[in-house]
């Protein structure tokens, strides 16, 4: 018997409205009508305009801040169980809270274990995602997780910048792994800087371990928040002799003084994607499109089809 392939409607929350479009436009497609209806106390409530009955569903919400991203969320997949949907899928390019993967001191909650109990809970059938701050995170749900590596989307780019002396670095020494995956479709070496904070956001003082002169440097991580540790590591690599120095970032956080701290910094561009949409426009920030990528990514899992075969990058 041929496989059947339920109709699929993709749906944008508040947080992605602007990346959901493009995926929708990537996969051919118009985006599902969902309205937030809000109260004056600020309360909302998510109603889909159409039926969604027997559909395989595509809620593209990334949860960034502020938290009303993951509780609209929540209450948009409750909404399309309630509705008879056949297949309700999250389509979460940035994971939020991510961060909080383990209990690395007494008396902490662990944030994203949290987030995968409640979408679960909330009737979640599968999750699709990008650049996990933890690969393990996917141990915390209890259904099928889709984990997408923008190096499929990066490397191209490093690619035609034809740099001639192409070293890896990353910025702290738990990215080393990241950065060393990274390295291996350059056949590059790896630096690695070594950092010590006084508190969240705030470092204490760091180290290069490696060579850097006459290279040119690529810093390779998954969140930039404050961007205070590439443009330590960016200008402590540049005072070794490099020739220039770059940073590619899925995630572009971007909170407090960080566009202020990347422009005066030694970067010469931080190369980002837009799982999260930008405050505002840069001259020194490049963003490349994830909408194709998660556009395959819907068709595969529709389709029944294999997702590692997205991770080949040419």
């Amino acid at each position: 018997m041929p496989l059947q392939f339920n109709p699929v409607k993709l749906f944008a929350g508040s947080g992605s409205q602007a990346l959901a479009q493009h995926i929708a436009d990537a996969y051919g497609r118009e985006l599902g009508e969902v309205v937030i209806s809000r109260f004056s106390d600020g309360e909302y409530q998510p109603h889909f305009n159409e039926s969604v009955r027997g559909c395989d569903v595509f809620l593209i919400q990334s949860t960034h801040q502020p938290t009303d991203n993951l509780m609209e969320l929540l209450m948009m997949i409750d909404a399309a169980r309630r509705a008879s949907a056949h297949y309700v899928n999250a389509v979460i390019p940035y994971f939020g809270l991510a961060r909080q993967d383990r209990k690395d001191k007494p008396r902490v909650a662990i944030g994203a274990k949290l987030v995968a109990n409640l979408l679960v809970a909330a009737g979640i059938n599968r999750i699709m995602t990008m650049d996990l701050h933890a690969a393990q995170i996917q141990g915390f749900f209890d259904v099928p997780v889709d984990h997408l590596d923008a190096s499929i989307i990066f490397v191209p780019y490093i690619k035609s910048l034809g740099l001639g002396h192409l070293t890896i670095a990353s910025p702290d020494m738990g990215g080393s792994y990241r950065a060393r995956s990274f390295a291996k479709f350059f056949n590059a070496e790896v630096v690695i800087c070594d950092k010590r904070r006084k508190r969240a956001n705030e470092i204490e003082a760091m180290t290069l371990i490696g060579d850097v002169t006459d290279q040119d440097i690529v810093l390779i991580d998954d969140i930039c928040d404050t961007a205070g540790t590439l443009a330590k590591a960016a200008g402590l690599i540049m005072e070794r002799g490099a020739r220039s120095v770059r940073a590619v970032c899925t995630h572009p956080v971007l909170s407090g003084k960080a566009y202020e701290t990347i422009e005066n910094s030694a970067l010469t561009e931080l190369i980002v994607t837009d799982t999260i949409p930008l405050k505002h426009s840069s001259p020194k920030i490049k963003v490349l499109s994830t909408a194709e990528l998660f556009a395959k990514a819907i068709s595969n899992v529709n389709e029944h089809g294999s997702i590692s075969t997205l991770f080949k990058v040419e």
